[in-house]
């Protein structure tokens, strides 16, 4: 395809509808994801940075179609819808693309194509010119340099083509949510080495992308750069772009740019994640899938005005919110306990104030969801600051204990405090609005989610017989997330001195138990039953929202048993790992969302629940089917999901077509099942650090962690197979801390 074609091609798209929004039965919009083209298609290659994000071809173009997610984003708006380099009119062959180790810089290695004259004679053959593509994004802009050397045995002159569009499109757009108007798009501001595509949407802010060049081009035009390069033998050239998305003048060349903010990236990225513990084991797979999973959360880090903060996915989730990073912190917390200390403050800064019927909002509820798009700006969507999340409040407290009892951080604690005692409130006033001790939920606004715990699937909460639940809904993990909470308050309330509070909590916490037990558990199901709708039916569906009942021990131990037994039983382990839904259910489809998919995160959070409970073979078991699972996935990368076919032998996981990768609570799910198995825990008030009945799955034979810091001590410790026992081996103690291993 020529430069011209191609851009025509881009203009042309990006006005063409994406695809119809989800429909429910009672006539409210879906925000669903539109899946008519699989991400699994193009397999794209992902750069973020900040509240920016790029999503890539292996040629490292985005290329504008109708329903592609290709492009370059900044804060809910696609700046770059199109973006591909020609050689002489002919799209170059790729060779390879690799991601490096930490995530800061996108290679891709090109060839030219056989190449002929408007008669068709051969005028260039193939594999003559390299081209390098290096990019990375660097506070608001994604740089490149674009290298092309001549590997022929004479003089050649290259007529390189960048070709770029931006549509200017809300990421719900992209998604396939339709508009009845947009803004206005301005014409192209074309400077000798500069071109500036701007639009005005109609909530009257005006977004711009600034394409810079360096060298100047020898032709530019609002959407085509062309560079005429005379390259002797083995000469090589360099052609350096900035993409800026921010307005405002450039300060130094793009050549000088592009070195200076490629040495800041990769130091931003090395300080973020030299605060985490190191993990080493004799399984160098699993060693790339543990490097991978770091990098991605620290790739997946925004630094906000409170700390770090885990956005939660690429590319339909790359913003803030509030359940995904609450767990994302939980499940990194051993690691790296800053994550969980940004999280909770920026949640703090962010809790509702008052009732928005809209948005969801009730006092003291945390945050499900934050954007900053055109469409969140006009209400068209309502994710501005959106609450609809039933389950992101106790979590919110969770999390909170769960801070204390690993760093002792008694400061930020406290300063949380007012904050844990509004979320505690909205438990107990808006969260249980009909006083039965349950917190339910019910869509207050004509938008918004109608299913607001996290299978948020407009189908995902339903009777035995496939009937949906109608609301307000008692989710059984919520629940247990509330006695958690309680819990978790309990014990920050004695820590502060607040004693009376804190028998108060543990009553409240007692009382819920009891009445959970009663309402939930399903002697016949061997499980908990899914939810009690509004009429406080109960949802009689074996679901792997039980396993979180485990996870936040609000299970009575009699009761663990015959849990675990119902999960790992054949209709709901289908080899990897436990599905959302058992195959027995009327609404099982193991190529569904949310009913009958296999989440790695979820999947981390039960293997905790049966570690408390003493099943830690079982644990072990779903941390080696999921290890196996990433084997057959690029990177290693444990998608947000994947289907829940049966395993089978030879054959890897069937995925998901349009699954987020990387994912936040995926990536970490890794990490927190290694957790689970160690039998870890760190008590900073203590200074200890237990072991307890450690665990290895079957692919490994040690285990080593470096740097694993308690207050101001840090330990290195290894855990090595013996028999059938493991042996925990005190290699290096830097300050005063314990270590005990519990057998």
């Amino acid at each position: 395809m020529d430069i011209q074609r191609m851009t025509d091609s881009a203009n042309a798209s990006s006005a063409d509808p994406r695809a119809l929004m989800e429909i429910e039965d009672d006539g409210h919009e879906s925000f669903v994801i539109a899946a008519r083209a699989s991400l699994q298609e193009i397999r794209p290659l992902v750069l973020k940075h900040g509240d920016a994000f790029g999503v890539f071809d292996f040629n490292g173009d985005a290329i504008a179609a109708p329903e592609s997610a290709e492009g370059v984003y900044y804060r809910d708006t696609r700046h770059l819808s199109h973006f591909a380099v020609m050689i002489n009119g002919a799209r170059p062959m790729l060779l390879s693309s690799t991601m490096r180790d930490d995530n800061a810089t996108l290679t891709c290695d090109l060839t030219n194509p056989d190449l002929t004259d408007a008669k068709g004679q051969p005028t260039f053959e193939h594999d003559l010119v390299h081209v390098r593509r290096t990019r990375f994004l660097w506070n608001a802009a994604c740089f490149e340099r674009l290298s092309i050397r001549n590997f022929d045995e004479k003089p050649r002159r290259i007529r390189v083509g960048i070709v770029f569009a931006s549509d200017f499109a809300d990421l719900f757009e992209v998604r396939g949510s339709k508009r009845e108007r947009r803004g206005s798009l301005h014409p192209p501001e074309v400077r000798p080495a500069e071109t500036v595509l701007s639009y005005t949407g109609l909530d009257k802010i005006r977004r711009s992308t600034a394409v810079r060049f360096d060298p100047a081009p020898d032709k530019l035009t609002g959407g085509q750069a062309v560079f005429n390069v005379q390259l002797e033998p083995r000469e090589s050239r360099s052609i350096f772009l900035e993409i800026c998305f921010q307005q405002e003048e450039a300060k130094v060349q793009p050549v000088r740019a592009f070195f200076v903010a490629l040495r800041d990236a990769r130091r931003e990225l090395r300080a973020k994640s030299s605060r985490a513990a190191a993990v080493e084991t004799s399984n160098q797979i699993f060693n790339e899938a543990v490097r991978r999973s770091v990098a991605d959360l620290y790739m997946l880090m925004t630094d906000l005005p409170e700390g770090l903060y885990p956005y939660a996915g690429i590319p339909w989730f790359s913003a803030v919110f509030g359940r995904d990073a609450i767990i994302t912190a939980l499940e990194m917390l051993w690691l790296d306990p800053t994550v969980a200390r940004g999280v909770l403050r920026h949640l703090a800064d962010t809790q509702a104030t008052a009732v928005d019927p809209q948005s969801d909002a009730q006092p003291g509820k945390i945050l499900h969801e934050s954007r900053h798009g055109e469409m969140a700006n006009l209400g068209e969507v309502p994710f501005g600051r959106y609450y609809g999340s039933v389950d992101a409040t106790p979590l919110f407290v969770m999390l909170a204990g769960a801070y204390l009892e690993r760093t002792d951080d008694l400061e930020t604690v406290r300063a949380l405090w007012p904050h844990v005692e509004a979320a505690l409130q909205w438990i107990e006033r808006y969260g249980d609005r009909d006083g039965d001790g349950f917190v339910e939920y019910e869509r207050l606004g004509s938008q918004g989610l109608a299913n607001q715990g996290w299978k948020d699937s407009q189908d995902a909460i339903f009777h035995a017989d496939g009937g949906l639940a109608a609301a307000p809904i008692a989710l059984a993990e919520v629940q247990a997330y509330v006695y958690a909470a309680w819990r978790a308050a309990q014990r920050m309330a004695r820590r502060l001195g607040r004693s009376e509070r804190a028998a108060e909590f543990d009553k409240r916490a007692e009382a819920l138990r009891r009445e959970f037990d009663r309402r939930f558990f399903d002697e016949a199901l061997g499980t908990y039953v899914l939810a009690l709708d509004g009429e406080k039916k109960p949802c009689r569906v074996r679901a792997s929202n039980a396993g979180h009942a485990l996870f936040a021990g609000v299970a009575y131990p009699e009761r663990a048993e015959a849990v675990v037994r119902t999960l790992m039983a054949s209709a709901s382990f289908c080899g990897w790992g436990v599905r959302t839904v058992a195959a027995s259910e009327a609404r099982y489809n193991p190529m569904s969302y949310h009913n009958g998919s296999v989440w790695p995160h979820d999947n981390a959070l039960i293997a905790a629940g049966f570690v408390n409970y003493g099943f830690q073979s079982e644990a072990a078991h779903l941390f080696e089917s999921l290890f196996s699972a990433s084997t057959y996935i690029d990177l290693r990368r444990l998608p947000e999901l994947f289907c829940g076919f049966p395993r089978q032998r030879t054959r890897g996981p069937t995925f998901y077509p349009v699954a987020c990768i990387p994912q936040a609570w995926a990536a970490a799910a890794p990490l927190y099942l290694l957790q689970s198995c160690m039998g870890l825990t760190l008590d900073a008030e203590m200074m200890r650090v237990s072991f307890r009945e450690p665990v290895l799955p079957q692919f490994l034979d040690e285990i080593v962690v470096r740097n694993l810091a308690l207050g101001d001590a840090e330990i290195d410790v290894a855990l090595r197979r013996s028999n059938s026992h493991v042996m925990v081996d005190m290699l290096d103690r830097r300050g005063r801390v314990s270590v005990v291993t519990i057998n």
